[in-house]
């Protein structure tokens, strides 16, 4: 709509005679059943060659190709194709067709212009056109002449240049000067992207923005900010950095551009019936009981994770039972998340959407103003703005789907969101990647379920990757010296290990001691050795990985002791001439509790299990005792127990005997309270362990209550938008209640009519301006009974019992009032009924009659003289009518028996042609004779006849006066008088 003008505005803003180095292809929504003109007409606006698309047609630089009726055009291969449209008439989108179709084949040269038009053909093939690194130009509201088109394509703020279409192609030449790599005019030559620059770009994004692109590809980033610099005619990178310093919105809009998504409903069909087929299976397995938890990372502007409720919903309607189902939907862009959860979409998602989902989870918004996701799809979602590199991950997930998402990450950052995924989902999730995509190094902890789709299985993983999901995998910019060098990976395999390596190894299985490395907490990491001489699992709750609980009898006490020392001091602790009860005898023990260090531990040669989760770790050691001559151990101090024996010998038995008696007793009585103690402590470690469940479980749900309170504002915002739709509905209304209300008092006053609205009291309730003037309202006689009033009517009192009359009856009350003034009036009294046929009151209307009286008068004053007509008609003698000055005025048919003339002639004769000579003196005497007596007697006299004969007749005649008593003319009756 307004495409044809646009053209002409378009082509107009290129200068004559310049070859502009592009081709254009001309798309406009064509009537299919009639020949197109536009070919013809587009030749008059542009001197370069115009052709209308054909099939197989090589496209030619500076050349205009415009499209064929009733079909689609798609760029394949620098070659047009036409294509019978399949979608029916009123749904096609040639647009949105085509430029899909442009950006697969053309990627960073295809450019969108959107021009003037209706509807939002277009605004899916704008994002398409942007993924691919192309370009977009709309045309402005205010110059478009329809502006539906250049309205939703601004809405995805996708547009590089929003112009009137006269500007354009100037600004695209301009822009293909540097942003293509064949240049139409000679430009300086841009120095490639530097390291430095690019970090300053990366900070000053993080700066405005809050996010970091650092471990995104660089090849991705770099066409990116090159394609901005083109946008604003920037050649060098250092000018493109300071200009991004002074003008803070060009952050944003590189950040926007960073984050093009190309997505739509049920995109990929192929994979998404994959995915039906498992997600049936999936509510199936979690029961009506469980909650089904879902998370759509990187959702972008919402289609992905709407399309997944969709079939999620299907499932749960084919079940015909209740699920509760979290959907949460996240991305990195406030924009995307707000589109997205307004849940409205342009009319162009027909395409993708079959006939039968959007009746079912769509509604059209009038006057071509797209769909809008039900309310019922909308709640099983919750939008939120999250940085999958930084934010923390859901967790009890059933399903995570990231497609079109990691293929913008750099390797690196790969390789740890892999494992996030892990950690997040539940034991047998699933994970949906795109086609591009997937699980890379890390296939042991993931089944493929569907190669193609890249639909993968949860394996349960009890090895280190999992505790590294779950700790902070993703170092910030701001976490890392600007200038610090970065460590290369170490490689996940290695073919074959160094020869130290293999040594370490060796001595370590023949000559190390048996030892376990715990963190603080107690719980193994790794052991070396054989450690079931000391370590054995308790009776009770199972717990293998905490080596105090393992600890067998005597070692227990001690082993936490020495512990929590070493937690403390940071320095080793020895404990010696431990006995610790194996089987049936005591075997004697020395043990050391040594810190490690993060990274590598020197005492075993072993790279640390867990160097990335940032917790201390111990090493605990386990030896058997070994005793020089005189029982004394060579690096331990001796016991109580050893100092009491020496004393013994040097001859004090008795004095020993009751000193170890003593001692012993001392001993046992240390014992019994160090084991009180340890039963306290594990109970108080009990509790705190119960405690921290608790805790855990308060966390979740205050967790779920943030989800619900999400859910809650999601519900607040729809019923928000509900309610403004009512508003804005009872607004209209309330208008309209007023424009009838002023129609109907303008009617009321313009008819003219008296009319008086009575309640069922006979109180006045509204009456119109002529009704004053019969019974003396005035506007406070509003809500005064009707008798009250004083009226101007003769002769009639009857007016409260007739409208009595009509509330008791039903039946209306028809009567004939005349006012003091004289006028006439039909009064009428009928029910007033509302629409819900209720009787109300009383309506009376009083219809002006006057004229209609004085008619009827002169009617019967007419009928009076039509009798005399007759008589005057049918009578035998000749009766005639003349003005004063003697000419006919009537003629009966006895004068034409008796004289001959026609009254035609007789009406343009004068009285004087029918008297003979003689005897005109005598008849002027007559009529003087007449003007006084009104009537003369009967007098005989003569008359001529037509033929020229002279007839004998008696006359009588009359006087006629008007209303003023005035004469105006003379009736005369002629007789024949007979010899």
């Amino acid at each position: 709509a307004g495409g044809l003008a646009a053209f002409d505005a378009f082509f107009a803003g290129l200068p004559a005679h310049t070859a502009p180095g592009m081709a254009f292809v001309l798309i406009q929504h064509l009537a299919p059943d009639h020949t197109s003109l536009l070919t013809e007409l587009v030749r008059r606006f542009t001197h370069l060659p115009v052709h209308e698309a054909e099939d197989g047609m090589v496209v030619q630089v500076n050349n205009v190709y415009v499209i064929a009726p009733n079909c689609d055009l798609a760029f394949f291969n620098g070659c047009l194709q036409l294509l019978e449209p399949a979608a029916p008439r009123g749904q096609r989108m040639p647009i949105d067709f085509f430029f899909r179709s442009l950006a697969q084949d053309q990627r960073s040269h295809a450019v969108g212009v959107v021009l003037s038009g209706t509807g939002s053909d277009g605004t899916l093939g704008v994002r398409a056109i942007k993924d691919a690194g192309g370009t977009v130009l709309v045309q402005t509201l205010d110059s478009a002449e329809f502006d539906g088109m250049p309205q939703s394509a601004i809405a995805t703020g996708l547009a590089d240049y929003t112009l009137p279409a006269r500007a354009m192609v100037s600004q695209l030449m301009a822009f293909a000067a540097l942003a293509l790599t064949q240049p139409v005019i000679p430009v300086p030559v841009r120095a490639p992207l530097n390291d430095s620059a690019l970090r300053q770009i990366f900070v000053l994004l993080r700066t405005q923005t809050g996010h970091d692109f650092s471990q995104y590809k660089l090849g991705t980033i770099q066409r990116r900010i090159e394609r901005r610099m083109a946008v604003h005619g920037i050649a060098q990178i250092d000018d493109y950095v300071t200009f991004m310093q002074y003008n803070s919105n060009e952050g944003d809009a590189l950040f926007r551009d960073f984050l093009i998504g190309v997505t739509h409903f049920f995109r990929d069909t192929e994979a998404f019936e994959a995915l039906q087929a498992k997600v049936t299976d999936l509510v199936d397995s979690v029961g009506p009981e469980g909650v089904i938890r879902i998370w759509a990372a990187g959702c972008s502007t919402g289609e992905e994770a709407y399309s997944l409720a969709i079939i999620l919903q299907e499932r749960i309607e084919e079940l015909k039972q209740s699920y509760a189902v979290q959907i949460f939907a996240t991305d990195i862009d406030s924009r995307a998340i707000a589109f997205a959860r307004a849940g409205h979409y342009p009319d162009s998602i027909a395409v993708d959407v079959s006939a039968q989902r959007l009746a079912r989870f769509f509604t059209q918004e009038p006057l071509g103003g797209g769909y809008r996701v039900h309310k019922k799809i909308r709640d099983l979602l919750v939008f939120s703005e999250q940085d999958v590199i930084k934010d923390p991950p859901f967790s009890r997930l059933d399903l995570i789907s990231c497609r079109n998402l990691m293929i913008y990450f750099g390797v690196e950052l790969q390789r740890k969101l892999i494992p996030l995924f892990h950690y997040a989902l539940k034991p047998k999730g699933l994970l949906f990647l795109g086609t591009s995509e997937g699980v890379g190094d890390f296939g042991d902890l993931f089944s493929v379920l569907d190669r193609k789709s890249k639909l993968y299985l949860k394996k349960e993983d009890f090895g280190v990757r999992k505790s590294m999901a779950s700790s902070r995998l993703f170092p910030l910019l701001s976490d890392l010296a600007p200038n610090a060098p970065r460590v290369p990976n170490r490689p996940l395999l290695q073919a074959r290990p160094p020869l130290r390596e293999l040594i370490e190894r060796a001595l370590l299985r023949h000559l190390a001691p048996t030892a376990a490395l715990v963190n603080a907490l107690g719980n193994i990491v790794y052991l070396q050795g054989r450690t079931g001489m000391y370590l054995e699992l308790s009776p009770g709750e199972v717990d293998v990985n905490n080596i105090l609980k393992m600890a067998r009898k005597g070692l227990r006490v001690e082993l936490s002791k020495a512990l929590n020392t070493a937690q403390a001091t940071g320095e080793t602790v020895r404990v010696a001439h431990l006995k610790v009860q194996l089987y049936d005898q005591l075997k004697s023990v020395n043990l050391a509790v040594i810190p490690v260090p993060l990274g590598r531990t020197p005492e075993l040669g072993l790279e640390s299990a867990a160097e990335t989760a940032q917790t201390p770790l111990y090493l605990v050691v386990f030896e058997d005792e070994v005793l020089r001559p005189g029982g004394v151990a060579p690096t331990y101090e001796p016991s109580l127990i050893t100092t009491a024996i020496n004393l013994s010998a040097h001859g004090h038995e008795t004095d020993a005997e009751a000193r170890i008696a003593m001692l012993l007793s001392e001993l046992q009585s240390k014992d019994e309270y160090i084991q009180s103690t340890h039963e306290e402590l594990e109970s108080a470690n009990e509790e705190l362990e119960s405690s921290n469940e608790e805790m855990q479980s308060v966390n979740e749900e205050l967790q779920s209550t943030n989800e619900e309170m999400e859910t809650s504002k999601e519900e607040l915002q729809s019923l928000n938008e509900e309610l403004a739709t009512v508003n804005t509905e009872l607004n209209a209304k309330v208008t309209d209640l007023s424009r009838a209300n002023n129609d109907m008092n303008n009617l009321l006053a313009g008819t003219g009519i008296a009319t008086v609205f009575v309640d069922l009291q006979l109180r006045i309730l509204r009456f119109t301006p002529t009704a004053s003037l019969l019974i003396n309202l005035i506007p406070g006689d509003v809500g005064r009974p009707v008798g009250h009033i004083v009226s101007n009517l003769l002769g009639y009192d009857q007016l409260v019992s007739d409208a009595r009359f009509v509330l008791d009856t039903l039946a209306s009350r028809e009567t004939q009032v005349q006012t003091i003034a004289g006028r006439w009036f039909t009064l009428r009294m009928r029910p007033y009924r509302t629409l819900d046929n209720v009787i109300e009151g009383v309506v009376m209307t009083f219809e002006d009659i006057t004229e209609m009286k004085r008619v009827e008068s002169e009617l019967r004053s007419a009928h009076e003289l039509l009798r005399l007509a007759v008589v005057v008609r049918d009578a035998h003698d000749a009766i005639t009518v003349q003005n004063l000055a003697g000419r006919t005025l009537a003629w009966n048919p006895g004068a034409v028996r008796m004289y001959g003339w026609t009254e035609a002639q007789a009406l343009e004769m004068s009285t004087r042609e029918r008297i003979p000579h003689h005897l005109q003196e005598d008849s002027l005497a007559k009529l003087l004779q007449l003007s006084r007596s009104e009537v003369l007697e009967p007098y005989a006299t003569q008359r001529l006849t037509q033929d020229g004969s002279v007839l004998d007749v008696w006359i009588t005649s009359t006087a006629l006066m008007d209303a003023t008593g005035h004469m105006y003319a003379i009736a005369t009756t002629e007789r024949l008088r007979k010899s």
